[in-house]
């Protein structure tokens, strides 16, 4: 094998963490080792750390995935858990099945966020469309108008959520669907909906628990 000197070595090393950060990908230090046939995980580490130490990648320290891209205002990325599905059509039971965790990009702690896999069309007008996956900031209230994760009676569905004589209704943004107007007492917001993705090409970049 021709040589190859440590500098060279290191800015390659510095664009295969940057191509995968770019995409959402944190590679662990395992991951680097194995794509440059280092011997040792030791050699894999030092040249990170040699990247950290001339500013051109960060560290969160106590994270396998802790390596980002630098950067004032930049997001750190964060690992969100995929639970389950939801509907966006009408009330479904609630199925918890967890699959793994999401790279996102995010300036919020990770327990405040979770991700669900969207079923169903009532959405569709939202832009929120089946095989979607959406980010929901856990949370107890929300306004009008707000899209959010809601659970009646151990029944779960995405909706926008609407005040109307004094009663929480669910709406669709599909004209095909109805309007849910739960019991009030029955009714509980899991979460609101920050966030769309959709992956076209390489398919979802999910992370073994």
């Amino acid at each position: 094998m021709a040589y190859t000197t440590p500098g060279k070595t290191r800015n390659k090393v510095y664009r295969y963490v940057r191509d995968r950060l770019l995409l959402g990908r944190p590679p662990t230090i395992r991951e680097v080792q194995r794509r440059f046939g280092f011997s040792s995980v030791e050699s894999a580490r030092s040249h990170l750390e040699a990247l950290v130490a001339e500013g051109r990648l960060d560290k969160e320290a106590g994270r396998a995935r802790g390596y980002r891209l630098p950067g004032g205002g930049a997001r750190p990325t964060i690992l969100v858990p995929l639970l389950g599905r939801v509907q966006a059509g009408d009330l479904t039971a609630a199925i918890e099945d967890p699959q793994g965790y999401l790279p996102i990009p995010s300036h919020r702690p990770a327990d405040e966020l979770l991700a669900l896999n969207v079923e169903g069309e009532s959405m569709i007008n939202a832009g929120i469309l089946p095989g979607d996956v959406v980010i929901v900031r856990r949370q107890q209230t929300a306004d009008p108008g707000d899209i959010v994760v809601a659970l009646v009676d151990d029944e779960a569905t995405v909706k926008r959520l609407a005040h109307r004589r004094g009663q929480w209704i669910l709406m669709p943004e599909n004209p095909a669907f109805h309007p849910i107007v739960p019991p009030q007492e029955d009714l509980r917001i899991i979460g609101k909906v920050v966030e769309v993705r959709r992956w076209l090409d390489e398919g979802m970049p999910l992370l073994e628990p």
